[in-house]
Protein backbone atom coordinates (compact mmCIF):
# COMPACT_ATOMS: atom_id res chain seq x y z
CA UNK A 1 0.00 0.00 0.00
CA UNK A 2 1.02 3.58 -0.68
CA UNK A 3 -0.79 5.92 1.74
CA UNK A 4 -1.41 9.05 -0.31
CA UNK A 5 -2.72 12.22 1.30
CA UNK A 6 -4.01 15.20 -0.67
CA UNK A 7 -4.28 18.76 0.60
CA UNK A 8 -4.88 22.25 -0.72
CA UNK A 9 -8.51 22.00 -1.74
CA UNK A 10 -10.99 24.70 -0.90
CA UNK A 11 -13.38 27.26 -2.29
CA UNK A 12 -12.24 29.66 -5.00
CA UNK A 13 -14.01 32.00 -7.36
CA UNK A 14 -14.15 31.26 -11.06
CA UNK A 15 -10.97 32.47 -12.71
CA UNK A 16 -8.96 31.93 -9.56
CA UNK A 17 -6.18 29.51 -8.67
CA UNK A 18 -5.47 26.70 -6.25
CA UNK A 19 -2.49 24.43 -5.70
CA UNK A 20 -3.07 20.88 -4.58
CA UNK A 21 -0.39 18.79 -2.90
CA UNK A 22 -0.01 15.05 -2.49
CA UNK A 23 2.43 13.22 -0.28
CA UNK A 24 2.86 9.69 1.02
CA UNK A 25 3.41 9.21 4.70
CA UNK A 26 6.24 6.79 5.40
CA UNK A 27 6.52 5.69 1.80
CA UNK A 28 8.77 6.98 -0.93
CA UNK A 29 7.00 7.90 -4.15
CA UNK A 30 10.03 9.26 -6.00
CA UNK A 31 10.27 6.15 -8.16
CA UNK A 32 6.61 6.14 -9.16
CA UNK A 33 4.68 7.95 -11.83
CA UNK A 34 1.91 10.02 -10.26
CA UNK A 35 -1.40 11.37 -11.42
CA UNK A 36 -4.35 13.56 -10.54
CA UNK A 37 -7.95 12.66 -11.24
CA UNK A 38 -11.23 14.30 -10.35
CA UNK A 39 -14.77 13.17 -9.82
CA UNK A 40 -17.79 15.40 -10.04
CA UNK A 41 -20.99 14.41 -8.30
CA UNK A 42 -22.79 11.78 -10.32
CA UNK A 43 -19.93 11.38 -12.78
CA UNK A 44 -17.15 8.89 -13.25
CA UNK A 45 -13.62 9.62 -12.11
CA UNK A 46 -11.72 11.39 -14.89
CA UNK A 47 -8.08 11.91 -15.70
CA UNK A 48 -6.58 15.35 -15.13
CA UNK A 49 -2.78 15.06 -15.32
CA UNK A 50 0.15 12.67 -14.85
CA UNK A 51 3.89 12.96 -14.38
CA UNK A 52 6.73 10.47 -14.75
CA UNK A 53 8.98 9.54 -11.84
CA UNK A 54 11.64 12.11 -12.66
CA UNK A 55 9.26 14.78 -13.87
CA UNK A 56 10.57 14.83 -17.44
CA UNK A 57 7.27 13.71 -18.97
CA UNK A 58 3.78 15.03 -18.31
CA UNK A 59 0.31 14.35 -19.67
CA UNK A 60 -2.80 16.51 -19.42
CA UNK A 61 -6.45 16.15 -20.20
CA UNK A 62 -7.37 18.38 -23.12
CA UNK A 63 -9.78 20.33 -20.91
CA UNK A 64 -7.02 21.49 -18.53
CA UNK A 65 -4.03 21.75 -20.86
CA UNK A 66 -2.53 25.21 -20.63
CA UNK A 67 -4.27 26.02 -17.33
CA UNK A 68 -3.10 23.25 -14.97
CA UNK A 69 0.48 22.25 -14.22
CA UNK A 70 1.58 19.03 -12.57
CA UNK A 71 4.99 18.96 -10.92
CA UNK A 72 6.89 17.06 -8.27
CA UNK A 73 9.66 17.54 -5.75
CA UNK A 74 11.10 14.13 -5.02
CA UNK A 75 13.33 15.43 -2.26
CA UNK A 76 10.23 16.15 -0.18
CA UNK A 77 8.17 13.31 -1.55
CA UNK A 78 5.44 15.58 -2.90
CA UNK A 79 3.48 16.00 -6.11
CA UNK A 80 1.61 19.20 -6.95
CA UNK A 81 -1.21 20.31 -9.18
CA UNK A 82 -1.29 24.04 -9.88
CA UNK A 83 -4.73 24.96 -11.17
CA UNK A 84 -5.22 28.37 -12.80
CA UNK A 85 -8.25 30.02 -14.41
CA UNK A 86 -10.57 27.59 -12.72
CA UNK A 87 -14.09 27.10 -14.02
CA UNK A 88 -17.27 26.40 -12.10
CA UNK A 89 -17.66 23.05 -13.84
CA UNK A 90 -14.35 21.97 -12.34
CA UNK A 91 -15.91 21.69 -8.91
CA UNK A 92 -15.05 18.13 -7.90
CA UNK A 93 -13.27 15.82 -5.52
CA UNK A 94 -9.65 15.70 -6.67
CA UNK A 95 -7.65 12.51 -6.15
CA UNK A 96 -3.94 11.83 -6.16
CA UNK A 97 -2.84 8.47 -7.56
CA UNK A 98 0.38 6.49 -7.86
CA UNK A 99 1.47 3.91 -10.38
CA UNK A 100 3.56 0.86 -9.68
CA UNK A 101 5.67 1.94 -12.66
CA UNK A 102 7.75 5.09 -12.96
CA UNK A 103 6.91 5.78 -16.58
CA UNK A 104 3.89 7.16 -18.37
CA UNK A 105 2.77 6.82 -21.95
CA UNK A 106 0.07 8.50 -23.98
CA UNK A 107 -2.54 6.00 -22.81
CA UNK A 108 -1.74 6.43 -19.10
CA UNK A 109 -5.01 8.25 -18.61
CA UNK A 110 -7.16 5.36 -17.48
CA UNK A 111 -8.16 4.94 -13.86
CA UNK A 112 -6.78 1.40 -13.86
CA UNK A 113 -3.34 2.65 -14.91
CA UNK A 114 -2.89 3.71 -11.29
CA UNK A 115 -2.84 1.28 -8.40
CA UNK A 116 -2.84 3.49 -5.31
CA UNK A 117 -5.23 6.29 -4.42
CA UNK A 118 -5.71 9.00 -1.84
CA UNK A 119 -9.02 9.93 -0.22
CA UNK A 120 -9.40 13.12 -2.23
CA UNK A 121 -9.59 16.84 -1.53
CA UNK A 122 -12.65 18.91 -2.42
CA UNK A 123 -12.32 21.81 -4.83
CA UNK A 124 -15.31 24.12 -5.16
CA UNK A 125 -15.30 26.84 -7.81
CA UNK A 126 -17.97 29.46 -7.23
CA UNK A 127 -19.44 31.82 -9.81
Amino acid sequence: QVPLVESGGGVVQAGGSLRLSCTASGHRISDRAMGWFRQRTGNEREFVAAISWGGSKTLYADSVNGRFTISRTNSNNTVYLQMDRLKTEETALYFCAARQLGTIIATTRAVDSFQYWGQGTQVTVSS
